[in-house]
């Protein structure tokens, strides 16, 4: 027998399916990617690290890193951030979430995020960041800093929350425990993943001397778990070390200025002064490091060890007038090898200096240069 459906049995039948569908498809939603979850204002791609500010000499490409899915970041002191994935550039500022558009400091933690150290504060990328409603949140937060001794233990949700001060932070490294430091204005201090804490108010530290701990621009951990921090402008305490109970200052050569620690083939401790060129400590002694015959000691800007254990040097400029005759250079060991604009390198003025997962040798130099070196040419990424 045929059966006939009347109009309003077949409406009802119609609402049933599209209901079920619409529920079969809530919970068969896409993870969302990096690019669909950043904040409405997400940065158009270009095929050119642009300064929108404006071209400046002083404006350096400060630091950088690759994280764990392969893209470049890339801090500037004046247009904010740059994120690489291979293909084109995408620049964040105040206008996406940063706090501040000069940044000093950059690092990827354990768990993906990535931290910048800015000229007012901390700022960090949160991929995976979305509001209570679903809806797309900018992927930059910015995180405070405790003011002082009165209030430093604050929650990490606090923190936030709290009022944003001028403040810069230099530095920014995770050591082999998970936590992490802050080398800021204000002092040093450190994250364990819900709190911060002032190093300096820890009553359990020893603290020889009573520095101050203020205006670190490096730190290093070394293979024994100490850790290692660089004094700057303008502090200029020279160089720290930190047991895990005493902190120790050391000068050498009255040095008091430190811009990078890292460590060469042999195990030594390397430090990249302002005004004494490369000074070594093999774990008794500070000694003089070998470097190139053109360095000018008062102009060594940054140290790089690579993955085949090339130490890579650059120097600043020698006026005010000529970007252009700083120095980079790469010592194998035996013998220095001098690269210059004649080689592609436009600005030889760098501050940044990193090596990528594909061997490439990246330049950070002033007026926001940007270069690739990938063994026998130089590639300029910027405008």
């Amino acid at each position: 027998m045929t059966n006939y459906y009347k109009p309003k049995s077949i409406i009802t039948l119609l609402l049933v399916l599209l209901f079920l569908t619409s529920c079969n498809a809530q919970n068969n939603t896409p993870t969302k990617t990096v690019e669909q979850i950043e904040n409405i204002s997400k940065p158009i791609g270009q095929t050119r690290l642009i300064n929108k500010q404006g071209k400046k000499a002083n404006d350096n490409v400060q630091c950088g890193l690759q994280d764990k899915s392969g893209n470049l970041w890339f801090g500037t002191t004046g247009a904010g951030v740059y994120r690489f994935d291979g293909k084109l550039f995408f620049n964040y500022t105040t206008n996406e979430g940063l706090s501040n558009n000069t940044v000093w400091s950059i690092l990827e933690d354990s768990d993906g995020n990535i931290w910048f150290g800015t000229d007012n504060g901390i700022s960090r990328f949160d991929a995976s960041r979305m509001n209570v409603n679903g809806k797309q949140e900018k992927a930059i937060e910015i995180i405070a800093l405790p003011l002082n001794k009165e209030n430093t233990n604050y929650s990490n949700n606090n923190a936030i929350k709290s009022s944003i001060y001028k403040n810069s932070v230099w530095s920014i490294f995770q050591d082999k425990k998970g936590t992490i430091w802050f080398g800021t204005d204000e002092g040093l201090y450190c994250y364990d993943g819900k709190v911060f804490t002032s190093f300096i108010d820890n009553p359990n530290i020893i603290n020889l001397g009573g520095h101050s701990l203020k205006n670190l621009q490096c730190m290093f951990e070394d293979k024994h778990g100490n850790m290692w921090f660089g004094s700057g402008f303008p502090a200029f305490e020279g160089i720290f070390r930190f047991d895990g109970k005493t902190v120790e200052n050391f000068r050498p050569k009255n040095e008091d200025w430190i811009r990078v620690i890292t460590e060469d083939k042999n195990g030594s401790l390397l430090f990249c002064t302002r005004h004494n060129g490369v000074q070594a400590f093999d774990g008794q002694k500070f000694t003089n490091y070998s470097q190139p015959l053109k360095l000018r000691n008062d102009l060594l800007n940054c140290i790089y060890v690579d993955k085949q254990k090339n130490i890579w040097y650059g120097s600043d400029y020698i006026n005010d007038n000529d970007f252009t005759k700083g120095g980079v250079w790469k010592y194998d060991g035996k013998s220095f090898v001098e690269f210059t604009m004649y080689d592609g390198l436009a600005n030889t003025s760098p501050y940044l200096i990193m090596e990528d997962r594909a061997g490439n040798i990246w330049f950070g130099t002033r007026n926001t240069g940007l270069f690739k070196y990938d063994g026998k040419a130089f590639t300029n990424y910027s405008e």
